[in-house]
């Protein structure tokens, strides 16, 4: 794990260099202020950003009114996440095992993380005892063009596992990445 959070620390700041990561670009930022708004359910929900990185996201849902919660494991990323928004709370922890109340949740946000967990059934699991009832799950994957990820389908797979329905929403559209794709990236509700 130390070698990981090395890695992630060091990733940090650069981080926000892709169009969809930091969103620095306006319209990309509104691509995904909306998908988010189809998905949530209405503000001021409360949020588990798992895997926050810089709290992009984060940020995003709070100034749609959302009150969220960001977990990362790795200090810079936290750290930065923390000076982008600093009325926010970060929790500097596991994302696939994170401390937050159970049951406390109506949703728990990953965006591109599921697929680096070591066993991502067993945190699916975690992330689901997170959940208030009705609460859902809104999973933002990917399989990409370099081999890594999750497909869509072991994705739903996953979160039927957990007894939930889920629905599997492709991301083609350039508009959320700030560029054309050549690679699998996809929503996955449940």
């Amino acid at each position: 794990m130390n070698d990981d959070i090395a890695l992630w620390d060091s990733e940090a700041a650069d981080f926000d260099e892709p169009a969809d990561h930091g969103l620095p670009d306006p319209a990309v930022r509104e691509r995904w202020r909306g998908l988010l708004r189809e998905l949530l359910p209405e503000a001021p929900a409360r949020v588990a950003d798992l895997g926050c990185g810089t709290g992009t996201l984060s940020l995003l849902l709070s100034e749609e009114g959302y009150d969220v919660t960001g977990v990362d494991f790795s200090p810079e990323m936290v750290r930065r996440a923390r000076a982008k928004a600093p009325a926010l709370r970060f929790v500097e922890a596991d994302a696939s095992a994170p401390p937050l109340d159970p049951a406390s949740y109506d949703v728990v946000l990953s965006r591109h993380v599921l697929w680096a967990m070591p066993d991502p059934a067993a945190a699916l699991g975690r992330w689901q005892d997170l959940l208030a009832p009705g609460g859902r799950l809104v999973l933002i994957e990917g399989s990409w063009s370099t081999g890594a990820g999750l497909t869509g389908a072991e994705t739903v797979a996953l979160v039927k596992g957990l007894g939930r329905a889920a629905q599997l929403r492709p991301l083609p559209d350039p508009g959320y990445w700030g560029r054309a794709i050549d690679d699998d990236r996809y929503v996955v509700t449940g």
